[in-house]
């Protein structure tokens, strides 16, 4: 009787923490239930820069962003990131002159992607990273011009609080 105490305690744990784990686990994120509109034509979308690989040149934003997320009145958690541009060689002083400009647009873009839940959930589910790497090339291609041809998100980190 000593003996099967602790094999029933195991087994009653081991069953207790795989319906917790599967109670708790992420919403599943498809496209059928993703906010990511797509055209009815599907065609791709244009890159305005079209230049060999050693002509392109990544330029680095030089403090991270920290975008507070807000529930029911309150911040409850805050998301911070970087973010690099990929840009012509020939264009990277235009984008440092540039960088407050840009700095203040893509916090914009990253305000309303927090206000409408994109780092909610699974933040980092393939269809809300590009429906947020979209927003902010169109913003970056906005003040610098049509040379911008990616935004790279190089690190990211949600902090629940």
């Amino acid at each position: 009787m000593g003996a099967l105490l602790p094999i029933v305690l195991v087994v009653l744990g081991v069953g207790l923490g795989a319906g917790a784990g599967f109670a708790l686990r992420p919403v599943s994120v498809d496209e059928e239930t993703a906010d990511v509109k797509h055209p009815e034509n599907h065609e791709e979308e244009k890159v305005a820069v079209e230049a060999p690989q050693s002509e392109l040149s990544y330029v680095k934003i030089n403090n991270q962003f920290v975008v507070p997320v807000i529930k029911q009145d309150r911040v409850s958690a805050l998301v911070v990131l970087s973010l690099s541009l990929e840009t012509l060689a020939s264009e990277t002083s235009a984008v440092y002159d540039r960088e407050p400009k840009l700095r203040d647009a893509f916090l914009q873009v990253l305000f309303d992607h927090a206000y409408l839940g994109g780092f909610d959930g699974v933040y980092t589910a393939s269809p809300a990273m590009d429906t947020l790497r979209r927003s902010l090339l169109a913003s970056a291609r906005k003040v610098v011009g049509e040379n911008i041809s990616d935004i790279l998100i190089t690190d990211i980190v949600r902090q629940d609080i």
